[in-house]
């Protein structure tokens, strides 16, 4: 099973242009996959407060969204990290960097056009396939990285949440009963619609619910998350070798993607502004 699912041979994603940054929606096809490339048309990023919520202004003209919706973001600290990824860019706009904008893209024109059960129903059905929950009797060696790695996450998200969650040799999985997915479901209902698209996407890109709550929850750290994630390939890679910059390329990749989404989800549930303050002598 692990041979199959991580040959040494795996040939390496396609580049970010073909790839897209945009969440998953169902049936696998994402939201929006940004366009590669576009020479910058705009000197200055400011923010400024509507009716509606915080704007992102290039030069004089105001952002919108691919279905030419205003872009407005329910807090200053979303609208100041967006602002931040326009400026950023040179003399081309590189969107597939761009992962916040993107995840506000989606959670202002829901392509998808999910209500807040539908998002909820969608991030506990990762429970039935998630990563930390699929073990392997064989090689030795990676049965017993995975227990050991593995295990005190799954211990944590049964303590944390009241709830019995197991893992399985199984093809199919372990049997999570009906009440674990209730508490996740209960616990995701506190979060907004904003919120929910991002805990979404740091799950689509972890494949794993449990390892996303623990760093949403701060448990465990970026890093830590996207390493756990990757545990079976991390294995195969110390075995039989490296693809050159393939893997490389896939970590970074990943480990922006899944910074990026928690910090949307942080931003997105922080109800107080930034403040300034005025500086006198």
């Amino acid at each position: 099973l692990w041979w199959a699912r991580f040959p040494p041979t795996r040939l390496p994603r396609p580049p970010p242009a073909a790839a897209g940054s945009g969440p998953v929606g169902p049936c696998g096809r994402r939201a929006y996959a940004p366009p590669a490339e576009r020479k910058r048309f705009y000197q200055n990023v400011s923010i400024s407060q509507g009716e509606g919520g915080f704007e992102i202004n290039l030069d004089h003209r105001k952002l919108k969204t691919p279905q030419a919706k205003l872009f407005t973001v329910p807090s200053e600290a979303l609208a100041i990290a967006v602002a931040t990824e326009w400026d950023s860019q040179k003399d081309t706009i590189k969107f597939y960097t761009m992962h916040l904008t993107t995840l506000c893209n989606t959670a202002l024109d829901n392509p998808t056009q999910r209500n807040k059960t539908q998002l909820i129903r969608a991030a506990v059905k990762f429970l039935e396939t998630d990563t930390v929950c699929y073990r392997v009797e064989e090689p030795p060696a990676l049965a017993e990285l995975q227990k050991n790695e593995w295990d005190p996450v799954v211990a944590w998200a049964e303590k944390r949440y009241n709830v019995t969650i197991g893992s399985s040799t199984s093809i199919l999985g372990p049997n999570i009963p009906a009440s674990t997915k209730e508490t996740f479901v209960s616990h995701l209902a506190s979060y907004n619609m904003w919120a929910l698209q991002g805990i979404e996407f740091v799950i689509t890109q972890l494949k794993s619910l449990i390892l996303s709550m623990s760093l949403i929850d701060r448990h465990i750290t970026v890093e830590k998350a996207v390493l756990l994630s990757r545990l079976e390939e991390e294995y195969q890679i110390r075995r039989w070798g490296n693809v050159e910059w393939a893997h490389d390329y896939d970590l970074c990749e990943l480990r922006a993607r899944t910074a990026a989404g928690t910090l949307f989800v942080h931003l997105c549930s922080e109800s107080s502004t930034v403040k300034h303050k005025l500086l006198q002598d």
